[in-house]
């Protein structure tokens, strides 16, 4: 449903919805991001890659795919992926197949800074917006975001 036309300002209900967004997203990200560096020396973004990594086969991605994965560029995951590489929670290697690309791997020392970081980032992520909402708002928050992606389809 569109309340206002596509070249007029925004209608007020349609300015909050969309400052509401922004402003909760940057705060949330800012205070988890905070948490994760004092607790356990780890940004966000850091901690998604672990993550990502951890759910992949092998704990194994191309670095193409886990950039798309995490919603970095190319060059962004690769200076990330460069600090996990030297802290030694992430390996580097050529493809199998393709001597041009490069897959990122976990590594045993990876994994046991996630095991550490994920009780912290879980209970931010319930304190700061999760319990916040009833099982039943958290399910309709859900279907919008859903709905949200780029190229998804209007419903």
């Amino acid at each position: 449903m569109q309340v206002s036309s596509v070249n007029s300002p925004l209608a007020p209900v349609e300015l909050a919805a969309w400052r509401g967004l922004l402003r909760s997203h940057a705060a949330l990200v800012r205070e988890l991001d905070a948490e994760l560096q004092a607790r356990h020396g780890l940004s966000l973004h850091e901690y998604e890659v672990l993550l990502t990594l951890a759910e992949a086969p092998d704990g194994r991605m191309r670095m193409s795919e886990l950039a798309e994965a995490v919603v970095l560029s190319q060059s962004g995951l690769t200076r990330l992926v460069d600090r996990l590489v030297h802290d030694g929670s992430v390996e580097r290697r050529r493809c199998d197949g393709d001597r041009r690309g490069f897959n990122a791997e976990l590594t045993a020392a990876g994994r046991k800074r996630l095991r550490e970081a994920r009780a912290t980032h879980l209970a931010g992520v319930r304190s700061r917006f999760l319990d916040r909402f009833s099982e039943e708002e958290l399910g309709v928050l859900a279907g919008f975001w859903e709905r949200a992606v780029p190229g998804a389809t209007a419903e």
